[in-house]
């Protein structure tokens, strides 16, 4: 099953349309997108029932399928090919965790202002929970997860590096830089959705290209470690890395700017389409 977010309103796609979910459920369930996931067990027993076709729909309309998650975790140098590319030893140190914070949540095809400095992308798969976790183990972490989407982890460099320690959240959270969508899948729609393809385009041309089952820590052992110590609550959204291909790594480096557009694919996921404006 694929659920959107259709202009702030809760919509299953079903046939290539839209079926509202307010309207289908008689008022059972309401409009908002996020409220979904705290109902979730019950709105999936519902949603699995035959539906009428959906109505045509223009994907510009969608936004993220989570807008406003509690709480927004992601993790660094999950992959060994960027965790190489950027020297950072994962054989001694366990990938980082940092937060995006949710104001910098934006849409499948949202154009994201530049702020100035060195801009940079990161194709990452998003995992969105639908039940409270607490201390779960990873052997049935899946169990918690609503479904997955497709996400872009954009990056700030010079404010992420500013100091001597790092500033990974404030460089990750402007406004836009955290595109998601454009619907959240649920897991029984794919083969194995521990092997799903992805891949980065900037004006057409490939950045990164990779798939998730070459992540250090798969998305079972990210629930598992995160949940032992912080409840993850539904709608949280968790961004589970990059691989290689970033602007930060490359010689020479190379940085987004504004009538760029950037295109994150995964496969059997959909894409988000997200032009680099200038801001005002």
């Amino acid at each position: 099953m694929q659920i959107a977010n259709l202009e702030d309103r809760l919509v299953i796609l079903n046939g290539g349309g839209a079926v509202d979910v307010e309207q289908a459920s008689d008022g059972r369930f309401g409009h908002d997108p996020q409220r979904i996931y705290d109902r979730w067990d019950e709105f999936l027993e519902w949603a699995r029932e035959d539906r009428v076709q959906g109505v045509a729909f223009d994907p510009a309309r969608l936004r993220a399928p989570a807008p406003r998650p509690r709480q927004v975790f992601a993790f660094g140098l999950n992959y060994r090919n960027h965790a190489d590319e950027v020297g950072y030893d994962h054989e001694r140190a366990a990938p980082p965790v940092f937060t995006k914070f949710p104001t910098s949540i934006t849409g499948p095809y949202a154009d994201v202002v530049h702020p100035g400095g060195s801009v940079d992308w990161e194709v990452e798969l998003v995992v969105v929970i639908g039940r409270h976790a607490r201390r779960i183990q990873a052997s049935e972490a899946w169990a918690f997860v609503a479904g997955l989407t497709v996400g872009q982890d954009i990056s700030e460099r010079d404010l992420q590096h500013e100091g001597e320690l790092p500033q990974f959240s404030l460089g990750k959270s402007y406004p836009g830089f955290a595109p998601m969508g454009p619907w959240l899948t649920t897991i029984d729609e794919l083969e194995d959705p521990d092997d799903l393809e992805l891949s980065c385009e900037v004006n057409g041309e490939t950045m990164q290209q990779a798939t998730t089952a070459q992540l250090i820590l798969a998305v079972p052992q990210l629930i598992e470690r995160l949940s032992q110590v912080t409840p993850l609550l539904p709608g949280d959204a968790i961004f589970t890395g990059t691989p290689a291909g970033v602007g930060l790594a490359r010689v020479p480096q190379r940085f987004l700017s504004p009538g760029d557009e950037v295109v994150s694919r995964i496969t059997g996921l959909g894409e988000l389409r997200n032009r680099i404006v200038a801001g005002a």
